[in-house]
């Protein structure tokens, strides 16, 4: 996976973040100043709806963290598997290379034979 790739993957988690706390306090202010009680009680509203936002953020960031550390294992696991197969088509390759040079070399010494 590119790098762009990443970029782009944490810029949608930060705008959704941002875009979460931001509608999570936007409807609690809305709320808050549209409905008719009292200062104390506007007070203890505003803290029980900070600490809902709070707590509905670090559900998502948490999410999104381990859903995030689950891509790296995969990308890295592939990144693994294909640099094992790199590996592989190299030796074969080299193998290949090593038997036909041989198989030159004893052609070549069958003709100076002759």
């Amino acid at each position: 996976m590119s790098d762009q790739c990443h970029e782009n993957s944490s810029s949608q988690l930060g705008g959704f973040l941002a875009g979460l706390l931001a509608g999570g306090l936007a409807g609690a202010g809305t709320m808050l100043l549209l409905a008719p009680q009292s200062g104390k009680k506007t007070r203890a509203d505003i803290q029980q709806k900070g600490t809902e936002v709070r707590d509905q953020v670090v559900k998502s960031v948490n999410d999104a963290s381990k859903q995030i550390r689950k891509k790296a294992r995969q990308v890295s696991d592939d990144v693994q598997e294909q640099a094992g197969n790199l590996q592989q088509r190299g030796q074969d390759a080299i193998d290949e290379q090593r038997d036909h040079l041989g198989q030159t070399l004893k052609d070549m010494g069958k003709a100076v034979r002759s």
